[in-house]
């Protein structure tokens, strides 16, 4: 096995933490290089990265392309999708091959990928905006609304959530639109199937496109998104449990304390 290891500098104590891990795959004999977030190159055929979900997210499109798994060791804050225990016990579990992979699918629009969600808005932010959704050619939904979350599955536990979303099994086939704060109450999130292709316009001047809350696409008149054929590769230690991680991370469905 040789290893990638990615290193987001915006994390504190990331040394700390790159030479921990460094040193640990020593101790087995692993081969590795490490790279900075915005320098990532294809060497190895498993990558772990140091960070948050934010990293993750990055890393996970990235080698996509190669199908090369990816486990992160969190640094964030949540950390919904990456392991929490101590490294050492992480690396022990790659190096001996104690971890599974899921599938995940992205979405896709022009030469842009969302392993999240592509999250859609006026151009003028201050203020809510008309948005016209349709899919497959078909007009669905007008919204006066401050935007529209496209998500995924696996997005479907972060903004869309918050957005008053569904929570999706995160290897379903589907594609989960959400509205941020509609001005009306009849206005409702939707889960259709991955073969549907949503188009969004506006009368409002041109739309800002934010992938996975951190890239931006230019103020464009239309945004078009379909499911990619690539796939994202993430990396779990075996005892990780979906359930146990929504009931853990976002204390779903644990009373209130007394």
């Amino acid at each position: 096995m040789k290893i990638n290891i990615i290193y987001n500098k915006n994390i504190p104590n990331y040394k700390e933490q790159l030479t921990k891990v460094e040193e640990e795959l020593k101790k087995y004999n692993t081969e590795f290089k490490s790279f900075d977030i915005d320098e990532m190159q294809y060497y190895g055929d498993f990558t772990i990265t140091l960070g948050g979900d934010g990293t993750i997210l990055r890393t996970a499109r990235f080698y996509s392309a190669k199908k090369i798994p990816v486990l992160g060791i969190n640094m964030g804050r949540l950390g919904f999708l990456s392991q929490s225990e101590k490294i050492q016990t992480i690396i022990k579990a790659v190096v001996r091959g104690e971890y599974h992979t899921e599938e995940r699918i992205m979405l896709r629009s022009s030469d842009y990928l969302a392993l999240n969600d592509f999250v859609v808005r006026g151009c003028n932010s201050s203020r809510a905006s008309n948005f016209y959704l349709k899919i497959n050619g078909h007009q669905v939904c007008d919204y006066i609304a401050d935007g529209l979350i496209i998500s995924t599955p696996t997005g479907s536990t972060a903004y869309g959530l918050s957005a008053g979303g569904p929570v999706v099994y995160p290897t379903l086939d589907a594609i989960v639109i959400v509205p941020i704060c509609p001005h009306t109450l009849n206005a409702r999130p939707l889960v259709v199937p991955i073969t549907e292709k949503p188009v969004i316009k506006t009368n409002d001047g041109l739309l800002s496109v934010a992938i996975d809350g951190y890239d931006k696409i230019e103020c464009t008149d239309k945004i078009e998104i379909s499911v990619s054929e690539q796939k994202a590769v993430l990396a779990f230690l075996k005892k990780r449990q979906f359930y146990s991680v929504l009931r853990n991370k976002l204390h779903w469905g644990v009373s209130p304390e007394a």
